[in-house]
């Protein structure tokens, strides 16, 4: 029964990664997931209260990172809050348009639109177009270092 257990763990930790591109896919709550399953049911008492500390901190951490990116990213480039949202509903909409690169093209699509919608310049538009693959980007990135060491601690945290 472990083994299945462990099946399943895994399962959820990689398909967390697989959330970074599939935004609807809630990628902490996996890892989370992963986590209470081996607690409650492989050895609670080999889940520490600095995981648990731990993995609040990064959650909280990650969510931050993941907002503030866009946020930055958005206004540095001269964006919106039109162009912010529309961004927002690109990647939605994009996880199920031409996956993965609907994630980036229709977002950058819809923040071009938006943004030539607001009488803005078509040079100044697709800057801000260009800010929000940006930001995606670089959010994805963040996302993906916090998951994989909030994977590493939990890790860590059983197997030492």
């Amino acid at each position: 029964m472990e083994i299945v257990l462990w099946i399943i763990i895994i399962a959820l930790f990689i398909v967390s990664f697989i959330g970074l591109v599939y935004p609807i896919i809630p990628s902490v709550l996996l890892i989370w997931g992963g986590v209470v399953i081996y607690y409650f049911f492989i050895s609670p008492e080999s889940v520490t209260w600095w995981t648990w500390i731990t993995f609040t901190v990064l959650t909280i951490l990650l969510f931050l990172t993941d907002y503030l990116a866009n946020l930055y990213f958005v206004k540095r480039y001269g964006g919106s809050k039109w162009g912010l949202r529309a961004a927002t509903i690109g990647v939605i909409i994009g996880c199920f348009v031409i996956p993965p690169f609907g994630i980036i093209l229709v977002p950058f699509a819809l923040v071009l639109v938006t943004e030539l919608l607001q009488h803005k310049p078509f040079q100044e538009s697709f800057k801000v177009a260009i800010g929000t693959v940006i930001a995606f980007l670089s959010g994805t990135f963040a996302k993906a270092v916090v998951q994989a060491v909030m994977i590493i601690v939990f890790l860590l945290d059983i197997f030492l």
